[in-house]
């Protein structure tokens, strides 16, 4: 079994007599980039809060990277680096300035503050303006050094919350891009809401997903994909006659059908029931151009999952 950076078991958390988070389980890979999505007031801070030791449990228990957070909540944040609702940055500073006064308070050496901050400042493509005042820069640039100054201290695992919100297209692309690789080359574990699904989707090993504070699926995106949507055909041709339609709609591997700008979207009961299906439209005397696999996206499948689950 994999190790894993963080376990939770039924954790819970109440704030005068409202349940924020319930009764959640959790289990997260070490090493992985794990997605962790909700809506709005779905409970995701109150977790992340948990996770860390900043607030206590009313019942059940997490631990992380090894530590129960209610005895080892400090030895949690010495080996964890988070970046939350503020960035935790000195506008009035310079980048440089920054990661000096954090590496002074995570008692790094001045040699270690020095490479470290080159590290970072470089792969995050900042080092040529490490000099400069940061309440200048743009905000996806402070975005930037304020995970450079979650990973100064070579956390084991660092939380982030929403780390694109706000940014522009561009600089949230790129920003993504230097988590995966941070990610991978230093062997972090990451520990990210989002609200952006492809986000999630292009970044994330393993997601989970909860709505008014209850885990209501876990796994890799392709499983959650393949576990909430029934396979699907697209047929691209043209003589998709009433009576075929209607006459694939009685077929028993036939769920539902469209006709769509000479397209048929075929929603299957099963996989693996295309081959025989394709045969029977063209023997009815339609043409076909072109059949494929759709697939639904993660999108669609959250959702799915929060309107769905306790209506």
């Amino acid at each position: 079994m994999a190790e894993l950076a963080i376990q939770t078991d039924r954790l819970s958390r109440d704030f005068n007599g409202l349940r924020a988070v319930d009764e959640l389980t959790l289990r997260v890979p070490a090493g992985s980039i794990f997605g962790f999505l909700g809506p709005n007031g779905a409970g995701k801070t109150t977790t992340l809060r948990l996770l860390l030791g900043l607030l206590e449990p009313s019942s059940g228990s997490a631990e992380v990277l090894g530590h129960d957070t209610r005895s080892g909540a400090d030895r949690i944040r010495e080996r964890a680096g988070a970046l939350l609702e503020h960035s935790g940055l000195y506008e009035r500073l310079s980048a440089e300035d920054n990661l000096e006064f954090y590496g002074r308070v995570y008692r790094l050496s001045s040699t270690e503050r020095r490479k470290r901050s080159e590290e970072l400042l470089s792969s995050l493509g900042l080092w040529e303006r490490r000099r400069e005042q940061v309440a200048g820069w743009s905000r996806g640039m402070k975005q930037k050094l304020a995970v450079a100054r979650a990973l100064l201290h070579r956390p084991s695992l660092v939380f982030l919350d929403e780390p694109t919100a706000g940014l522009d297209p561009i600089a949230a692309s790129g920003l993504r891009e230097e988590l995966a690789g941070l990610a991978e080359r230093e062997g972090v574990t990451v520990f990210l809401t989002t609200h952006n699904l492809a986000e999630a989707e292009s970044l994330c090993q393993q997601i989970a997903v909860i709505r008014r504070g209850r885990l209501v699926a876990a796994g890799a995106p392709a499983e959650l994909r393949a576990q909430m949507s029934r396979p699907e055909l697209v047929v691209r041709g043209s003589g998709f006659s009433p009576a075929l339609i209607r006459g694939l709609v009685s077929r028993p591997e036939v769920a539902r059908v469209t006709h769509v700008d000479g397209q048929l979207h075929i929603s299957l009961r099963q996989a693996g029931q295309t081959a025989e299906l394709v045969r029977w439209i063209v023997s009815q005397g339609s043409e076909v151009e072109e059949v494929h696999k759709a697939s639904v996206s993660l999108e669609e499948v959250f959702f799915k999952l929060v309107e769905e689950d306790g209506e």
